[in-house]
């Protein structure tokens, strides 16, 4: 009975540090709807700065607690810094593409705590006052452990008599409900959007100061963390503070208990808690359901133009010079070009899901990463061939699509896409923890193709024909009729469904068809680098498929192939010249999302394209003739 006492304070004790950081990202979501991918940024910025406080101010209790608040505050001004020189000028960009902008910031931040601090743990001192053991029923349990737990109860209070009995608290809770209304009424919601992304921004960093006497300060911590806020923040509810604190207790008790009975289960607990909620209640616990888009899709997505001649030649020529290109290449380039066209394939199947039929994923590498294993599977112990291979990928992912979808398409919006990480995490879990028949860890090898594709002459032409065919079917679907059936559902979905249309089948089927291409370049890269790994469905590879069609521009179904071309060769090549390679290309997408709102096709259509009268025509064509 003590035992289980002692392990209920535990999760009690991480339900407090985890509530110190879910409860800003909650706040930021709540009000300025930015998924802020860098919290987890802010909370490793809190612990680094904390030590170094430590370290520089006196002894004793009196300096150690200064520089665990002077680290909080200091997060908060950096998070001030980020939203009035970065946020403040995409408030008016789609949101996924501030998304984007986060991304970056993730990438700036990791290479700027290396520069600084360099690659080795840090190990913080004991809270002064706090260290030593208490006895609780014979048991002796951590002073700093009580300390924490009181802490997440205060923090929750602080915050609820923030928010009901002060003027700005009530200004937040009015923007939370209606954003647009609280602007009519002569609130400047930029000052207020600041001050809510300060207080956010303070939280992570607490949440992370507070660390320093638990666990050792290193490099990892902000994507340890991000995954598990997000968890918490919608399984509480986007947006409410006393459901991201009893999600937070939720969690980080049945992972306290889980860890006990069944071990293996603990790596995707908190996303088969997370998946089950949003099933049965898709908008968390104390959530609402989300309101309408603050920007309307026309203002940055030109409609969808069909292919014509001129386009097509286009196309003809690239692929040509696609064709002709090996031959002018060494080897190694060759190995990258084959990378590039896969990639291609990847961002093109998420497009289509985002472009068509209106459906984020933040985990797509779900369907990548059982593509590739099919195929590896296939090969270690059925034997089969490159083609075989290629079939079992598309029918491992084929199936995954199919039973993923059934609940993904059931949600909207930021619900939809964290139930689709769920699902991926779900997924690695299992790949990285059955050793008998994945290999965990340790992958599969030898996944080598068949003898008529074993030259990377011959793989590359391979690999071109599947991704130019995938390419091609993925257009002409778009532009079929169930094509237009899936914007239609993507537009309104009430009109859709009052015109015959069952919307929820129809995004069922977009979603297995992108899951399908997406199986098709998992098997593809499985033979290209002659092994796999759990890591093929994780976190980093969703976002860069997210970061290549943001990159190359939504509103078009050419931009994730722009986008993954851009992005693959900055990190290819930035990567190969500079070990500052995640700095760089940060500030890259950073300036990009910053210039270029819509993404890059996305502006050179706007930029380029034809007048706003020839773009008015019906279904998305010009008003005169085929568009291209």
């Amino acid at each position: 009975m003590e035992f289980y006492l002692v392990q209920a304070l535990n999760g009690l004790a991480s339900a407090s540090s985890l509530f110190l950081v879910a409860s800003g990202l909650s706040i930021i979501f709540g009000v300025t709807r930015i998924v802020n991918f860098a919290h987890g940024s802010f909370y490793m910025l809190g612990a680094y700065i904390a030590y170094t406080l430590v370290q520089a101010l006196p002894t004793g209790a009196v300096g150690y607690w200064l520089a665990v608040l002077g680290a909080a505050v200091a997060v908060g001004l950096i998070g001030a810094a980020v939203e009035l020189l970065l946020l403040r000028r995409i408030y008016r960009a789609p949101e996924l593409f501030q998304l984007l902008a986060t991304f970056g910031l993730v990438l700036v931040v990791a290479d700027l705590v290396l520069l600084i601090w360099g690659p080795e743990d840090l190990l913080g001192p004991r809270a002064p006052g706090l260290r030593g053991s208490v006895m609780i029923l014979g048991e002796p349990f951590p002073t700093y452990e009580l300390f924490m737990i009181a802490l997440g109860p205060l923090v929750l209070a602080g915050l609820w008599v923030l928010f009901h009995r002060t003027r700005w608290g009530t200004l937040v809770r009015a923007a939370t409900e209606d954003r647009e209304m609280v602007g009519a009424l002569g609130v400047n919601e930029a000052w207020l959007f600041t001050s809510v992304f300060v207080l956010g921004s303070f939280l992570a960093g607490l949440g992370g100061a507070v660390q320093l006497p638990r666990e050792a300060v290193n490099h990892t911590m902000d994507l340890h963390i991000i995954a598990e806020v997000f968890v918490v923040v919608v399984v509480g509810g986007m947006g409410s503070i006393l459901g991201a604190f009893l999600a937070a207790v939720l969690i980080s008790e049945l992972n306290a208990f889980g860890i006990l009975i069944f071990p293996e289960i603990t790596l995707v607990l908190v996303f088969l808690i997370m998946a089950a909620v949003l099933i049965f209640r898709p908008w968390g616990l104390l959530g609402r359901p989300e309101g309408p888009p603050r920007t309307p899709a026309g203002e940055f997505e030109p409609p969808l133009r069909l292919l014509g001649r001129g386009f097509l030649y286009f196309c003809l020529a690239v692929l040509a010079s696609a064709a002709v290109l090996p031959h002018l290449l060494p080897t190694y380039y060759i190995r990258i070009a084959c990378e590039v066209l896969i990639s291609a394939l990847f961002a093109t199947s998420l497009g289509f899901m985002m472009t068509v039929g209106g459906m984020a994923s933040f985990g797509h590498a779900a369907y990548f990463g059982l593509g590739a294993y099919g195929a590896a599977l296939a090969v270690t112990y059925a034997q089969v061939g490159t083609g075989l291979g290629l079939l079992a990928a598309l029918g491992l992912g084929l199936a995954g699509a199919v039973l993923f979808g059934y609940f993904c398409v059931r949600l909207s919006g930021v619900y939809s896409a964290m139930l689709t990480l769920a699902f991926a995490q779900i997924v690695y879990a299992v790949l990285f923890q059955w050793y008998g028949i994945t290999g965990g860890d340790n992958g599969l090898l030898g996944i080598w193709p068949s003898d008529w594709v074993s030259s990377p002459l011959a793989y590359y032409y391979l690999t071109l024909t599947v991704v130019a065919v995938s390419l091609f079917l993925l257009r002409r679907l778009a532009f079929a009729p169930f094509g237009y059936s899936l914007r239609a559902g993507r537009d309104s979905a009430l009109r859709s469904e009052a015109i015959g249309i069952h919307v929820r089948r129809v995004r069922w089927v977009g979603f297995v068809i992108a899951g399908f291409f997406a199986a098709a370049a998992g098997g593809l890269f499985a033979f290209l680098k002659g092994s796999v790994f759990p890591d093929y469905s994780s976190i980093p590879v969703s976002v860069d498929s997210l970061v290549m069609v943001l990159l190359g521009g939504v509103q078009t179904l050419s931009g994730p192939i722009v986008g993954a071309g851009v992005y693959k060769v900055l990190e290819v090549f930035v990567n190969r010249y500079t070990e500052h390679w995640q700095l760089i290309l940060g500030c890259v997408l950073v300036g990009l999302v910053i210039l270029f709102p819509q993404g890059l096709l996305g502006y050179l259509v706007g930029r380029f394209g034809r007048s706003g009268e020839e773009w008015r025509g019906v279904d998305g064509a010009p008003a005169g003739g085929r568009a291209s």
